[in-house]
């Protein structure tokens, strides 16, 4: 599986999406055929998006993961279990440094000293791949309702992940996320004149 890292540190920064890596990833991972999948969804046309790249080559890893897993496991076993040992897996490759409480430099976004806490994946890197992932499932063969991505504990996960990174790096991503709209400013209503034959007249 030395294949993960390459794609994990493309896409570990601190933004709420994983960036795509233009670095050729396909190794022998685009050999590997999973229960259910088809291989006429899979292979992008040269002019598909980066999303479209990503989401194959997050899909291919998924795979490759599944493949090495002790035991192996195929697609149609596959739980929000086995989704949560995965994002744990991908924690080893994370580069978002997560201060525990105990840490002087707990809350704060930018610490100015280095300190022993963990490197993890950030979680709007973890966020985002779910939701390609969720998306291939189907993509590939898979029932929404059998899908395990979308499973009630993969996204109480991402939540307990967001909560405790947003509180260790002294950072909202509530308010990240709620943008006001803008204001549009309305023109000033003209006076209305009084109709024909009404108006008065001073003499």
């Amino acid at each position: 599986m030395d294949s993960i890292p390459e794609l994990m540190e493309s896409s570990n920064s601190e933004n709420t999406s994983m960036s795509t890596d233009t670095s050729t990833h396909n190794n022998n991972n685009n050999s590997l055929v999973l229960v259910g999948s088809s291989s006429s969804s899979s292979v992008s046309a040269p002019s598909s998006s980066r999303y479209e790249n990503q989401k194959r080559r997050d899909w291919n890893t998924f795979g490759q993961y599944l493949k090495n897993h002790r035991p192996p496991l195929s697609l149609s076993r596959c739980s929000g279990a086995h989704v949560l040992e995965f994002l744990r897996y991908l924690d080893q490759f994370g580069k978002t440094k997560v201060h525990t409480p105990i840490c002087p430099f707990f809350g704060h976004p930018n610490p100015p000293a280095p300190c022993p806490c963990p490197l993890r994946q950030a979680w709007g890197s973890l966020d985002a791949l779910i939701g390609r992932l969720r998306a291939a499932f189907e993509e590939n063969g898979g029932k929404p309702e059998a899908n395990p991505f979308g499973a009630r504990a993969v996204r109480l996960y991402l939540r307990e992940v967001r909560d405790l990174q947003s509180k260790a790096r002294g950072i909202s991503y509530e308010k990240k996320k709620r943008k006001r709209p803008p204001q549009q400013l309305t023109p000033p209503v003209p006076q209305q004149l009084p109709p024909p034959g009404h108006a008065t007249h001073h003499q």
